[in-house]
């Protein structure tokens, strides 16, 4: 069995995208009856390592039956069309307010774009494939499929961003969460207790429906939840308990931010870190001060460039952006 590869119960694995850094970003392999679905992409760079996994554990390209994206941000769909190419007989299933981006990415891209730069955009990403439309399924609230013989139920959460649904498994009792349950980094373990936070990256952070959301995805009493940020965590009850508190708290933060421009953003920034920093010495978390914020540096800036997004169109009136 592969090194790069973590295995849990239940055919469920993490493979590594190895974007950005190692340990920031998963793909999760569903395997079941000799077949596959495969859970968030990483991007174009991640597909090798995907189909090399796959094949170590047995599964032909023509027994990937889904390639799914909990929502169209590049580094859980970039590399959605690709592996629809490399998989013949899968087919990609996306929110319905995301299936457009990738059938056409180009407002995407342009998009991603107007967040890192064009040059950083085409070192992380490269060019995006469109996903045949006739390959495409939209799933809405509700929707179920038969993954032989394991429901795979999805759950539109909103909150992160509008196109994103959560999955629930019926098998593992699991929920693959994307981005709407936070980001838990395995470097900030302690005791094997994770540390959570919530991600309110641009553009369409909503306070209000994250809380939704995460109750929601509570609701269905799950045993574990499987984050794109990343792997596998449970004890849920105490983390959605954190999550909802870090919410507020980044809200409290963004109105409380002095100033305008760069300076307010910087200023917000600043903040953000201070809480996150707080949060993790009273977690127990040992490392020094300069290696978690290399870690969380990402994280702080994109969290702040939402929060303030979201902040000014609220006091615009809460006009929202397209899905």
């Amino acid at each position: 069995m592969s090194t790069n590869l973590i295995t849990y119960d239940h055919g469920i694995h993490v493979l590594d995208a190895e974007y950005v850094r190692h340990g920031l970003a998963a793909i999760h392999l569903m395997v079941q009856s000799g077949h596959a679905v495969i859970v968030d992409t990483g991007t174009n760079r991640s597909v090798p390592r995907v189909m090399a996994e796959l094949a170590g554990l047995g599964i032909a390209p023509e027994a990937v039956d889904y390639v799914i994206a909990t929502h169209v941000h590049l580094d859980h769909a970039g590399a959605a069309g690709a592996l629809l190419h490399a998989c013949p007989e899968a087919r990609m299933v996306v929110h319905p307010k995301g299936a457009r981006h990738m059938i056409d990415p180009a407002k995407l891209t342009q998009g991603t774009i107007a967040v890192y730069g064009e040059a950083p955009f085409r070192e992380l990403y490269g060019e995006i494939v469109a996903c045949p439309a006739e390959r495409v399924i939209e799933a809405d609230d509700g929707f179920e499929l038969d993954f032989h013989g394991r429901t795979l139920r999805f759950i539109d959460t909103p909150g992160h961003a509008r196109h994103h649904f959560c999955i629930h498994d019926s098998a593992s009792n699991g929920i693959f969460t994307g981005d709407t349950f936070g980001i838990s980094y395995r470097d900030f373990d302690v005791d094997g207790r994770p540390f959570i936070f919530p991600t309110s990256t641009p553009v369409q952070f909503e306070p209000e429906a994250l809380h939704t959301s995460v109750d929601r995805l509570m609701a269905l009493r799950p045993d574990a939840a499987y984050l794109t940020h990343f792997g596998k965590v449970t004890g849920l009850a105490t983390l959605a308990a954190d999550l909802h508190e870090l919410i507020d708290a980044y809200v409290d933060l963004t109105r409380a931010a002095p100033g305008t421009g760069a300076a307010r953003h910087a200023w917000l920034k600043e903040a953000i870190a201070g809480l996150l920093l707080k949060r993790l010495r009273a977690h127990g978390c040992s490392l020094g001060e300069p290696e978690v914020r290399a870690l969380l540096v990402n994280d702080i800036e994109l969290n702040a460039q939402g929060l303030l997004v979201w902040w000014d169109r609220a006091k615009q009136g809460g006009g929202h952006s397209a899905g």
